[in-house]
């Protein structure tokens, strides 16, 4: 472990410093006795130099308080509005947002407190979401005087997306929360360096590519097997752990052509399940490959906890690991995996004698433009036909493996759990797939692109449950915005202001989305309220970003997703809860009932890291299919 944590270094930069008006203070002392003969105390000069920093803080607070308000004015706008908590830099309202994203419904507190900003008070029987359509959706958390203007307003993102893009940036502070873990990935950069990434990038996902269904096939063969062979036992399946097993089977073997092999590791039983008075808790079998691959998924769900909450922390995260890096040591684990594997691909690249030396940018994008990339190639093979730098080659597969595991398996996690709750509407998909695809045999790229139905319960599940439910910017150049209440002058943001925004609270507003907007109604992408509320305004609708940072993998995800889908209903008739096994804590509070929006009625307790999840894994039961409706 290395003693220049982050904690250290942060600290550090303050201690140097300080040493400006230290030193300051002890030139004058010094000065004032050679020359006017006045000997100031050196306790004195101690205490004015501890008082200076507060008192210069506080000044270079408020003349950027009176220059953002004048540079407003100059240009016929207003301020965002501020949250004001009890306490200075509204510490309190940093404390509870930890707290909820801990243990609260996800998006309920950044409601509760655009309410509080705006009106001053909270009257529990209009409800938030109605408040939020009438007061507006965009404010200042203002957290330890930095500005962190929230936004869940489909015109704001619009701009932030699409037609300001290059004006919104991740920015130095995230990219170097995130540096320990994403390296300089195509997630982790801006500007050139961000196409760089993007261009080496996108060959891998060609249709040629994405519609080859043959590693889908494989890996959902194990899944069957698994969920039959659990479901026999009359036992329910953590249908979550499932589906991340499956998404990384999948990802490791597009991406490196190496699969983990999780789903050949024995299934979690849940919490209270014995077996001849034997409690078998978790797991299964206790094998060196389920260890293994049981700590990679370990690993690499905690790394994505711990740089989401640095984000949370805003500018003081450092401070929270004084001590240690809390990404070094899972890290070891995720390196642990990932190097060996490219590695051994550079390895192959040299014996071939087609080594690509590490060369500037340029040359690795020229490379990239007169490179075919081969029908065989994985993102890996093609990587290192680009570059023998190992670093952009590791950090650039895990940027995608991150993005292409966890957000497929949550969307499907939630797809089955809706269809739990609602099984007339898996009744009528299970009719579709049997109509067009039929009872047993694998489905096409065709087939899945006429799937009218499925694509629509897929596009709900993932308006309701975003993958990516939060997400940030940063403003390089001051900018205004429209205002979301017309009445009102555009919002000013100065240049350098955080711009936190939520997919998941836009997605649920009913405002955008009509007064059914809570409820799981695949039909609405598909009659009129289509046509009158997302085809005319298209950005009220981004689970898979927008814009030039559109996610690439798109199509393969809607693929995945649809493949999988399918095969389920073929081979299950009907897909239940089994709330008894999840572990107490990990339920719904007794509190939730009744409260307004999805809160008051979800039967699992959903959280988020970078991409949301349930707590505690989801426990399905499924009727498995007549043998004569699958012959």
């Amino acid at each position: 472990m290395t003693l220049l944590t982050p904690g250290v270094r942060f600290i550090g930069g303050y201690f140097a410093t300080s040493i400006v008006p230290l030193a300051g203070a002890f030139a004058l002392q010094h000065a004032l006795a050679h020359f006017a003969d006045l000997l100031i105390p050196t306790w004195l000069l101690l205490t004015i130099a501890f008082i200076s920093f507060p008192v210069i803080s506080a000044f270079t607070i408020i003349t950027k308080e009176i220059k953002d308000r004048r540079d407003a004015a100059a240009v016929g706008a207003r301020l965002a509005p501020r949250a004001e908590g009890v306490y200075p830099g509204n510490y309190d309202i940093l404390t509870t947002m930890l707290n909820n994203w801990k243990f609260g419904y996800p998006g309920m507190l950044t409601l509760l407190i655009l309410v509080m900003t705006i009106i001053g008070c909270y009257d529990e029987g209009d409800g938030l979401w109605d408040i939020l359509e009438t007061k507006g959706p965009t404010f200042n958390m203002r957290i330890f005087w930095d500005d962190l203007v929230f936004t869940s307003h489909p015109e704001h993102l619009k701009l932030i997306l699409a037609t300001d893009f290059n004006n919104f940036v991740k920015g130095n502070r995230f990219r170097n929360s995130m540096r320990s873990v994403l390296g300089t990935g195509v997630f982790n950069s801006d500007g050139d360096m961000w196409k760089f990434h993007r261009s080496i990038t996108r060959p891998v996902f060609t249709r040629d590519r994405i519609s080859d269904f043959n590693l889908f096939d494989r890996h959902t063969e194990a899944v069957i097997s698994a969920l039959k062979s659990r479901l026999r036992q009359n036992q329910p399946v953590d249908f979550q752990d499932l589906m991340s097993r499956f998404t990384l089977d999948t990802a490791t073997e597009f991406l490196f052509g190496n699969c983990v092999h999780s789903l050949a590791t024995g299934l979690p039983y849940p919490h209270n399940v014995s077996e001849g008075g034997l409690f078998l808790g978790r797991d299964e079998v206790n094998t060196p490959l389920s260890k293994n691959t049981t700590d990679f998924a370990k690993a690499f769900a905690d790394v994505q906890e711990m740089i989401a909450n640095r984000e949370r922390l805003g500018w003081t995260w450092p401070l929270a690991e004084i001590l240690k890096d809390k990404t070094e040591e899972p890290m070891k684990v995720v390196n642990g995996y990932i190097e060996p594997i490219v590695q051994e691909a550079l390895e192959r690249q040299r014996l071939l004698g087609n080594t690509a030396s590490s060369v500037d940018r340029d040359g690795w994008e020229k490379r990239a433009k007169e490179k075919e990339f081969r029908e065989d190639e994985t993102l890996l093979d093609h990587l290192v036909s680009l570059t023998d730098d190992a670093v952009v080659i590791k950090d650039e597969t895990l940027n995608i493996m991150i993005a292409g595991r966890d957000t497929t398996a949550a969307t499907l996690t939630f797809a089955i759990y809706l269809l739990s709750m609602h099984p007339h509407l898996a009744n009528r998909l299970r009719e579709e797939v049997l109509n067009k695809v039929g009872s047993s045999r694998r489905p096409t790229y065709d087939d899945i692109r006429e799937m009218k139905y499925l694509r629509a319960v897929i596009n709900e599940t993932l308006r309701l449950f975003p993958s990516v439910p939060f997400n940030i910017r940063e403003a390089v150049k001051a900018t205004t915005w429209p205002s979301p209440d017309p009445t009102q002058p555009p919002i000013f943001l100065p240049a350098g202001t955080k711009i936190p925004y939520s997919v998941l609270i836009m997605q649920r507003r009913k405002d955008l989305w009509g007064p059914d907007a809570d409820e799981f109604d695949p039909d609405r992408f598909l009659d009129e309220r289509l046509k009158k509320y997302l085809i005319n305004n298209s950005f009220i609708f981004l689970p898979f970003n927008a814009g030039p940072r559109i996610c690439l993998g798109q199509q393969f995800a809607y693929n995945e997703m649809s493949f999988m889908l399918i095969r389920l209903l073929q081979n299950f008739s009907s897909f239940s809860l089994d709330l008894g096994a999840w572990e107490p804590e990990m339920r719904p509070p007794a509190d939730w009932a009744g409260q307004p929006g999805r809160k008051g009625t979800e039967k699992m307790r959903p959280r988020m890291h970078l991409t949301m999840y349930s707590s505690g894994g989801m426990w399905i039961r499924m009727t498995e299919a007549e043998t004569d409706e699958r012959t």
